[in-house]
């Protein structure tokens, strides 16, 4: 996994090629996350990147929850 660990999250940054890459990717992240309903804190900033944060809300920290969507991001970014 290409996650860091910082206060309690787990935190991946993404440089696309461009806005519409960065949407598009925000998009596939969102239909994961709904369907795990497990929602990470995602922007995107300077146009084409992108910040994904993914923790446990309601613990404020890492859950096994929070690695399982990871993965499943990491699939989609393969």
């Amino acid at each position: 996994m290409n996650w860091e660990e910082i206060d309690g999250r787990l935190v991946r940054n993404l440089k696309c090629q461009d806005f519409e890459e960065a949407v598009a990717l925000f998009n596939e992240i969102a239909v994961i996350a709904e369907s795990m309903n497990h929602h990470p804190d995602l922007r995107i900033y300077s146009y084409k990147f992108l910040s994904i944060e993914i923790y446990t809300h309601d613990k404020n920290s890492i859950t096994p929850k929070d690695y399982e969507l990871a993965e499943e991001i990491d699939i989609i970014l393969k």
